[in-house]
């Protein structure tokens, strides 16, 4: 298949802007690939389609305020988005300024020296010597909102732009079908017999890339770090044999518990996946996928035609405009159960 095979017009005024007013009133869309329909719910009706002995898994990265606003030393101004930090005082960052830095430039950010040490890749190493990155983050910096979201970030975004659940600072933009979760409904789920784990992966500013050829064999993806640990594969191993569904909370679950079954058995997993995942992939792990809307032409949404179908996604995305579903980090969600398990 080829890039322009997955463009969808999506009309600016449904792309949200800012969640709903309370955490967890989202409509859910509900694919049933078996059923062969398409169904609108509530987020709040979730527990209503899931049985005991489920298991969701859930990505429990924590977004961190990194995005940061300075002046190179010639007084023009630079934008930072730090994409992972290296050590307390190293990180490798994302640099947005009229002439790209050269090694050796120092940076003031809000008072504090930053210098550009090199490049990796596309992005830059940075070196902080006197203020940790962690504590600079702290202080002076901002929610990295994806470049859809047509505005500045909020105070309320620190709270709304993470789920209720995260954990582990690293990410650079939300998982975003986590952001539905109130403790209300996961307590409702854990009381009705479902159980929950948690794997790890760090959302890198590489999510929000265009695919720039049509040809997607040539796509090389970006990297992002991960973890599943040896308590998740006992936990997916335990309800595979008493006949439970996995269901991954958002496309970072996937590409993780899928990463870490790539030689077709789930194994513990730490390091980085660059894994590319479009129709004809064979599944190992994922019964069922809560994921919200994604960009048109983007590789999330080809994940997610690979795992529901093209055309029962193509359908789905249509239907969702249609009834103005409200679209990507802060709009609505799917449940996508495949045709074939």
């Amino acid at each position: 298949m080829k890039l322009s095979d997955f463009r969808v017009e999506i009309p600016d005024d449904l792309i949200a802007q800012h969640p709903p007013e309370i955490r967890g009133e989202s409509r859910l869309l509900c694919v049933d690939g078996e059923a062969e329909q398409l169904r609108d719910r509530q987020f709040s009706d979730l527990p209503d389609l899931l049985q005991p002995g489920d298991l969701l898994v859930f990505n429990n990265t924590r977004v961190m305020n990194a995005r940061l606003f300075g002046r190179k030393q010639t007084g023009g101004k630079v934008e930072v988005l730090i994409e992972r930090i290296i050590d307390d005082h190293n990180a490798l960052a994302h640099l947005k300024a009229s002439k790209s830095p050269k090694a050796g430039t120092l940076l003031d950010i809000g008072g504090s020296d930053v210098r550009v040490t090199g490049r990796a890749g596309t992005l830059f190493t940075l070196w902080s010597p006197h203020v940790s990155f962690a504590e600079l983050m702290k202080s002076r910096g901002h929610m990295p909102l994806p470049p859809y979201i047509s505005r500045e970030d909020a105070d309320a975004d620190r709270e709304r732009y993470q789920t209720v659940y995260a954990e582990h600072d690293g990410a650079v933009a939300a998982p975003t079908a986590g952001l539905h979760f109130t403790l209300q409904i996961m307590n409702q789920l854990q009381a009705m017999g479902v159980e929950f784990a948690w794997v790890t992966l760090h959302v890198g500013a590489g999510t929000f890339q265009p695919v720039r050829v049509d040809d997607l064999s040539r796509h090389v993806m970006h990297k992002e770090w991960l973890e599943v640990s040896p308590q998740v594969c006992d936990q997916v191993e335990a309800v595979k044999a008493r006949g439970g569904r996995v269901v991954a909370v958002g496309t970072t679950s996937v590409r993780s518990l899928e990463t870490a079954a790539a030689g077709g058995k789930l194994q513990p997993f730490t390091g980085e996946t660059q894994l590319f995942i479009t129709p004809g992939f064979q599944f190992h792990v994922v019964d069922m996928l809560l994921t919200n809307f994604h960009l048109s032409e983007s590789t999330l949404l080809m994940l997610v035609s690979a795992f529901a179908g093209y055309e029962e996604i193509m359908h789905a995305y249509q239907h969702a405009v249609e009834q103005q579903y409200r679209f990507f980090s802060y709009g609505d969600a799917m449940l996508i159960t495949p045709s074939i398990q």
